[in-house]
């Protein structure tokens, strides 16, 4: 207590308090430190200061001293440094006159890279086990396929001009060169065999550089519009894999898989399962070792999946709900998988199995080779992507999310109620088979039975039917037993239908996405097929004018109702060439761009709600869809 007590030497002396000096608060202080620099700098002309200035300035009284604990005291003694060290308030006024002027569009810039910034700080696609011990994986798998030395002699410049040749966009650093010729990827004969079979002689772009890079062990980002033959790209490469593993080191029973593919609907994941058997059939006639694949989806007994497990599978085709409940109930293990493939990888996201893929991701016990492969994948999900690939090689043909070339778009105002009659009369525009898209599951079973009555052979799938149903429906479409089929989003995710000319879209999709992965349907592998969308004034001006942009990059006739739309981005070419991005970096629409987002205010929106249904007691568990 002494030491609190004592009076400091500016206060009082051994004379008592007789020079006692009348303590001002620092308030005080410093309203006449302010008042004495305002004096100053009054007399103070716009040159150098007079004598009678001087005079002045020397008639001031000296500044109060300072307590030793304030801020600037020992700091050159009182107020007389003030000029030299400025306020923090005057810095961030000196900063701002000396900035360059920032214009409207660089400030709009600069406000969407950092919503993209945002948007990619999610959590990285990594196991739990990763990222707790940190663990990270610096170089690709080794496979040892080497393309023919011919290729691996071919100069940069050469490789360069067949890429620009094929429009291809590739993105990474060794990218392997592009193979021209099925035969230069060294796949066995009776492969090559069954795609002459198929009809397929010659690579597509995709095929060209994204075969080579697969093979070659690569993580890769693939992008290319509907109908491209993406499927081929990751599952020869598969195949290969599976029989090397196998003719190494057979598969006991209850191992497996060497390799997984992850789709987002049960309709994809058969029809690659399908595709994968077409191949293994004439390779198991020759010789080579059995390979078993096992089609892992929902809506099927789980005890003749758990059959093929018990015998050991190579190769598993899976939807996340099924394959989750599978590694969760220790049926299966990925022990010995180093191949995964998301396939629609942008859908699975979109979809709600984020939370489900990462979860699948746990159960690696070491290095894979990931593939990502989409029509269209905006740059949210390719950054978000990057954290589980290494050193990945993105192949691009063609702008991510852009339609198909070979289809002809044809868009029409047809009013609410006039939409069913309508629809019959598009129905004549060609022959069958036709595949007719709506919103919701209500309006394909309204269709389906106005179309039964009318004497038209049609079926109907959509989430709310059981699987048997839906199998049935695809097959007997696909046959050619029925004309039309009437669907939800739930067929436009990938689905191959190849003899489709005519595509109608009953609804016009809240999302471009969706838009495009529909009219893919038709105009595939090179064939020219018709889209035709029923709009009306239902739809927003955000959708509206993505589709009015998308029409116009695909140089498709834009009927009036769409040209007559007040578009805010026609003039905005400058700020995508500034900022290298072209309409929406989130959704990929054309018409607008991040900051107006309608998908990403609707993610916004069921987030918020999604919190609050667990805040309040529900939700918490989401069961496979």
């Amino acid at each position: 207590m002494a030491a609190a007590t004592a009076a400091s030497p500016a206060t009082a002396n051994s004379d008592g308090e007789e020079n006692y000096e009348e303590y001002i608060p620092v308030a005080k202080r410093r309203a006449m430190e302010a008042e004495r620099l305002r004096r100053l700098r009054l007399s103070k002309p716009a040159s150098a200061p007079s004598s009678s200035a001087a005079e002045v300035v020397s008639d001031l009284p000296p500044p109060p001293p300072l307590p030793p604990n304030h801020p600037t005291a020992g700091a050159g003694g009182g107020g007389s440094d003030a000029s030299a060290k400025p306020s923090l308030l005057v810095k961030a006024t000196q900063l701002k006159r000396a900035a360059p002027e920032v214009t409207h569009t660089e400030q709009l810039i600069m406000q969407e890279k950092e919503m993209i910034e945002h948007l990619s700080d999610r959590k990285t696609l990594m196991s739990v086990r990763e990222l707790a011990k940190g663990i990270t994986y610096s170089d690709p798998l080794q496979t040892g396929w080497k393309p023919p030395l011919r290729l691996r002699r071919m100069p940069r410049a050469k490789a360069d001009e067949l890429r620009r040749k094929w429009h291809i966009l590739v993105d990474g650093d060794d990218v392997p060169p592009p193979a021209r010729d099925f035969r230069d990827l060294r796949l066995p004969e009776p492969m090559l065999r069954k795609l002459r079979e198929k009809g397929i002689i010659q690579p597509t772009p995709i095929q060209v550089q994204g075969l080579p890079v697969v093979l070659s062990g690569r993580d890769m980002i693939g992008i290319a519009f509907t109908g491209s033959g993406k499927t081929l790209v990751f599952v020869l490469p598969l195949i290969m894999v599976a029989i090397q593993e196998e003719m190494i080191m057979p598969i006991v029973p209850g191992e497996g898989p060497f390799g997984m593919i992850i789709c987002p609907s049960r309709e994809l994941a058969k029809q690659t399962y399908d595709v994968i058997e077409q191949f293994l059939v004439p390779l198991k006639e020759v010789g080579y070792p059995e390979i078993r694949p096992l089609l892992c989806i929902g809506g099927v007994d789980m005890r003749a999946q758990l059959d093929v497990v018990k015998k050991g599978v190579h190769i598993v085709v899976a939807t996340p709900g099924r394959l989750k409940d599978l590694l969760a109930k220790k049926k299966m293990n990925l022990d010995n998988c180093r191949y995964l493939t998301l396939d629609e990888a942008d859908r699975l996201v979109d979809l709600g199995f984020e939370d489900d893929i990462r979860e699948v991701f746990d159960h690696f016990k070491a290095q894979r080779q990931t593939l990502l492969f989409s029509a269209t994948m905006p740059k949210k999900i390719q950054n978000f992507a990057k954290s589980a690939l290494v050193k990945p090689v993105i192949v691009n043909v063609g702008r991510a999310g852009a339609a198909n070339l070979d289809v002809i778009q044809e868009v029409e105002y047809v009013k609410e109620d006039a939409r069913i009659i309508y629809l019959l009369e598009c129905l004549q525009k060609t022959p069958p088979p036709v595949l007719v898209f709506c919103e919701n599951k209500a309006d394909v079973d309204y269709i389906h039975e106005y179309l039964l009555l009318k004497g038209v052979e049609a079926v109907a799938i959509h989430g709310g039917k059981d699987q048997e149903e839906r199998e049935n429906a695809i097959e007997s479409f696909k046959n050619g037993k029925k004309d039309v089929l009437v669907a939800t989003d739930v067929a436009s995710k990938g689905l191959d239908f190849p003899d489709i000319q005519h595509v109608i879209n009953y609804d016009m999709p809240a999302e471009i996405e969706n838009y495009v992965h529909r009219i893919g349907r038709t105009g595939r592998c090179g064939k020219t097929g018709i889209a035709t969308t029923f709009i009306n004034k239902n739809q927003t001006e955000t959708t509206l004018l993505d589709l009015k942009h998308l029409l116009k990059e695909a140089k498709q006739r834009i009927p009036p109702v769409l040209a007559e739309l007040n578009d805010p981005l026609e003039d905005e070419e400058t700020m995508a060439k500034e900022s290298g991005v072209k309409g929406c970096a989130y959704c990929g629409g054309l018409g607008h761009r991040v900051t107006d987002c309608p998908k990403l205010e609707h993610q916004k929106s069921m987030a918020i709600a999604g919190s609050r249904r667990d805040y309040y007691g529900g939700g918490g568990y989401r069961g496979e869809i």
